[in-house]
Parts: structure tokens; sequence; C-alpha cells
């Protein structure tokens, strides 16, 4: 492709709207433009780039096993009501876009697949013999982001690669769940990017376990916590970890103290003279069920550590069906406004014990009349520990379960593991943290889908029973800009050269030169004849210019015909390293060759 005959426009200044320097560059450089909030428009260049990791994927997938299909996009509310996860789209996580036919019928744009796919399944599928069946494709999902931002990363539409396959039993399904784990790492690493594979939070697409591959960028929206023995990673939401050991309670005696203005734990350890680790902070929630009843909850934790509030939210999943509920919408931390809706009088906020009681709750249509009482396993083991007096103002210190309070029953891991803990499967292994960015997930459902939409099999004893699933899922677009967010520098994008739009670019200095000229179109012809992709920059642009452009853009390797054509040479320059070298004419060719196999092999 000449650049004289492409869309290309580039732009000196970062856009407005940008905020990493991922984003500034593929809007700078061409590659994409804004439409709207979370729209762009692919351009040339990307639409190489896209396609050429759209490629990868298939390669990797087909290698599998796995079949290509293509789903439709409209996707009828019927069967994510049938799945039980139509609330939760439109309503809890609200990413959904939903319409109605001319029919009257709600229709809804796909985040994801999982319930056509079983519906396809359940017509199509009915024997043993016919599984295992893993089926995939590459297309355009939408999400109704809150706040769309980082360009490509958080967008309201994006290409997708996402797979689901069905099995007789979970063995079966661990085997392709392995195979994914395998062509998810084979992918990334064709890609070029740097990578960790960390445990991970299933979310609202559900199952047993789940994998996420983070690309490592410091822009990244995800902390990830691993160690450096390489045994352990996992997204901070899933993330386990040995906290520090508490110290000593220097109360050996319960009695209730005035302690004024303490309402936060260093207010008060401060006050008292004591660490955060031999106290019992007491956390107040709400949770909203999906069949529209409310519960408070109040989890009990040590001083020193913070509620993860995904680990919340599984568990209190776990225990709808306390309530006759499927699914949590909201969790929350009752405000004033929500207070007064149900409290018979003022809470002791920043005071609160764990046996604040349930008088507390006034009779309120859909309310639960009792607090829900969570300890983390942090909070278990303390003795003569601190902790509220549910009177504002006062405290109580030298307290114990059992004589002063009762311990809750449901005793959970509920805390946020953060970097410096110890890892759990070597107390010797510090946990580290770093930032990535989510380009693949795979989960393992089991029948979570199939039985909610009667996809079932024959198996070999003549029984009907539910199909085994899993899901893979890869962002196609994502992993595109988060290639560029690993990989630029003050000049920018660096590509890698396996997805770089064009493995070259011909630079002419001076087009009317006519010995530039037809050694430019000479190389640009044998260049692209011998599968070298290759640009031509034959613009009536200043050399400089030209050059600035062809960093910018980030095409690995620059071939300019300047002065050194006198000699029979070009300047040829790796983007990558910034290296130059003066290569002979008839070399470049063979040269080049060689370096992009290298890179790509």
């Amino acid at each position: 492709m000449r650049l004289s005959q492409m869309l290309f426009v580039t732009l000196r200044e970062d856009p407005a709207e940008a905020e990493i320097p991922s984003h500034k560059l593929l809007l700078r450089a061409g590659y994409m433009r804004r439409i709207s909030s979370g729209l762009y428009a692919y351009l040339p260049l990307l639409l190489r780039v896209l396609d050429k990791i759209s490629n990868v994927v298939r390669e990797e997938m087909n290698a599998t096993g796995a079949q290509e299909c293509l789903l439709p996009q409209l996707q009828p509310a019927s069967l994510w009501q049938e799945s039980g996860r139509w609330d939760t789209y439109t309503k809890a996580e609200g990413i959904m876009f939903v319409l109605d036919d001319r029919r009257g019928q709600e229709l809804a744009l796909g985040p994801t697949h999982e319930e056509v796919i079983t519906a396809v399944a359940k017509d199509m599928i009915r024997s043993y013999r016919q599984l295992p069946v893993h089926l995939y494709q590459i297309q355009t999902k939408f999400r109704d982001e809150i706040r769309p931002r980082f360009g490509l990363l958080r967008g309201r539409e994006f290409i997708m690669k996402d797979g689901y396959s069905f099995h007789a039993d979970a063995d079966s399904l661990k085997q392709t769940y392995d195979d994914m784990y395998q062509a998810y790492s084979n992918i990334l690493r064709r890609c070029g990017l740097t990578f960790r594979a960390v445990e991970a939070d299933s979310g609202a697409i559900g199952g047993s376990g789940s994998t996420e591959f983070m690309v490592l960028a410091e822009a990244g929206e995800d902390e990830v916590l691993y160690t450096e023995d390489g045994q352990y990673a996992a997204n901070v939401e899933k993330a386990v970890s040995v906290p520090p050991d508490s110290v000593p309670s220097p109360f050996d005696t319960y009695e209730k103290k005035e302690t004024p203005n303490t309402a936060t734990i260093a207010a008060m350890t401060d006050f008292l003279d004591c660490s955060p680790t031999q106290v019992v902070k007491d956390v107040l929630y709400q949770v909203g069920y999906d069949n529209g009843w409310q519960v408070l909850v109040i989890v009990s934790i040590r001083g020193d550590q913070d509620v993860n509030e995904t680990k919340l939210q599984n568990a209190l999943t776990n225990l709808a069906g306390d309530y006759d509920a499927s699914a949590v919408l909201s969790l929350v931390v009752p405000d004033e406004e929500a207070q007064s809706k149900w409290a018979t009088k003022p809470l002791p906020l920043g005071y609160i014990a764990p046996d604040l009681s349930d008088d507390y709750i006034g009779k309120v249509e859909d309310l639960e009349p009792k607090f829900l009482r969570l300890v983390d396993q942090t909070a278990v083991g303390l003795k003569n520990f601190a902790t509220g007096s549910n009177e504002s103002g006062f405290h109580v210190v030298g307290a114990n379960w059992g004589p002063e309070f009762e311990l809750p029953k449901r005793q959970l891991d509920l805390r946020t593991a953060v970097a410096g803990d110890r890892a759990q499967h070597d107390p010797s292994q510090i946990i580290q943290t770093a930032r990535g960015i989510e380009i693949g997930h795979i989960f393992q459902l089991g029948s979570k889908y199939s039985k909610a939409l009667g996809a079932t099999y024959t198996n070999e004893d003549g029984k009907d029973v539910p199909l085994e699933m899993g899901c893979y899922g890869v962002g196609v677009s994502r992993l595109a800009q988060a290639a560029v967010e690993q990989s630029y520098d003050e000049n920018g994008i660096v590509w890698p050269v396996a997805i770089a739009p064009y493995h070259a670019i011909v630079v002419v200095p001076n087009i009317n030169a006519e010995d530039q000229m037809a050694a430019a179109e000479k190389l640009y012809d044998e260049l692209n004849a011998a599968g070298v992709e290759t640009l031509l920059d034959d613009r009536k642009e200043r050399a400089g210019s030209k050059f600035k452009d062809a960093e910018l853009v980030g095409i690995p390797f620059r071939v300019v015909t300047g002065r050194s054509l006198k000699a029979g040479k070009v300047e040829v320059v790796k983007r990558a390293s910034g290296e130059a070298e003066e290569i002979s004419l008839d070399q470049v060719v063979s040269t080049l060759k060689d370096w992009i196999a290298a890179e790509v092999g």
C-alpha cells in the first residue's frame, strides 16, 4: 500500500479524551477515530492488526479441534430470563443494551453468548456419542458501560472471540479447559506479549473455576498478586494469602471504655494505644437479591484488614437460597438515606459491635428482620480484642468470642489479600503485585446453563443428564491496544512483528529524486512479492515528517532510500531498538525475511 493513496492522518498532539498512552497513540497514529463515547471506527491500519490477531486466534483454536461458527448478536430476553441472568445484566450490572422489536418483544445486544449456544446445544446434541463439542466465534459484542474509557480497553462495542464446549463429564471438561489454557498461552506468546495467567473470580458468568490471562502493563485496571516462585498468581478479587500475625493484646480484662471521637480504626487504636490487629471491626452492608428481598449484613473482620466485596458478594450469592433467591442484584454500605428507610433509631456508626441488636431493623416490606452475621477468618482466633460497644463514644476491650460475643456460625475468607502478605502455599514467599489488562478468561461452567435451559444428552445408561459446559473468551480488540500499552516509547508505538499492520515501510526522503523513487519502487515490489508486507511512503512531505510518522505508527522495519544509494545501499532501521544498518540493495529482501522469521518464528 502506498501512503499517498491511503486514508492516513496523524496528529501531533494528544487528543483531549485520551487518558492512557496506548489510547493516545492509536488515535494520534491514525489507527482509529472516536465516533461517540466508547465507540470507535477501526481504520485500515488497525483492521490489519485485528485481522492478524484473529488469524492467530483461529489457528490456535482450530488446532484444538474447535469449530468456528457465528451466532446472532440480537438475543431474545426469554433466553436470559430462563437462565436467570436477565436481571443481573439489565439491573444489577446494567451492562446490556435492551430494545423492543415492532411486536413488542424484548431483545438484547449480546455481551456474551452462553444462553444462545446452550439453546443450540439443546436442539442439536442428543447422545454422548456426539461429545465433546467445542464451538467458537469471532464477533462484535456490546456492553452499556457507565463510563467508557481507555479507548478499546473499556468500550461499548468490541471484538471478541468467545467459545463454548459441551461434555459428558467433568473430566472431559477439564481436558478442554487445560487445552484452552495452553491455546491462550500460545496466542499471547505468538502475539509477542508478556502475560501472566492468574486465578480469577467467575463473576456473572458463573462456574466452578476460572483463569484470567493478564497482559502486564502499568495502565492495567486489574491488580495481580503473585509469588516469585511462579507457583501462585491471582486477580486481587480472588487472591488468598496469610495476613500479618496479630500482636498480643494489651487488655486482660473485659471492660467498657469511653472513647470520644474514635469512629475510625486509626483514631480508636491511637486512643486505646493498641494494634489494629487486636480489633474486631464490624462493617454494615445491605444486599438486594433478585427476588426483591433485602438483607442487612454485619461483617466482623480484623481491624487491619479490608473486606473484599467480590468475595463477600460470592458468599452472599451462595446464601441466596436461604432467602428464596438465586442472585445478588446490589451490595452497598447503606448511607444515611438508606438507613432512614429501615432503622428504628440512629445507628452507632463507628461503634458497632458484632452483636448489634436486631431491634434496630424496623418492619419494612421485603426486608429480612434479622442481621446476617458473617465473620472473617482473621477475626475468629482473636483473644481479648477491642471492638464497638453499640453506643457512640464507647468501645469495649478485653472481649472474647463466647463469653462476650457469640461467634457467627459462618466463618469465611472475606479479606482482601495485599502485596507483602505471605503466600499460603509457602509462607516464605512474599506476595508481589503487578498491574494487568485482562485479555482472556476461561471458565469451567459445569451444568449451570444446561440445567437452567434444559440442555441434556442421553448417556451410556440411557438416562438424560445435563451437559457439562466450558466457556472461553479472548478480547481481540483489547489485545491490540494492550500490545501498544505494553510496547511504546517517546516516539510512538513499537508493534510486535507478528501483529504489526505491515512489516516494513520504505521511506523516500525526496520523491523528486529519480534514483530514490526508482530504488524505493523496486524494493517495494520485491519485498511484497517475497511476503514482506510493505508500505511505501511516497507522500509529498518533508523527510523529517515521514520519519516521525514511521516511528509513531510503529512499523517494525524502516527502509530509507537516501544518500547511501550512491554506494548501492539503503539504511534499514529497527523500530524496537533504533539500530540502523546500511544494507546492499540486493540484500534487503533476504535480510528482512530473516529478521521477521526470527521474531515471528
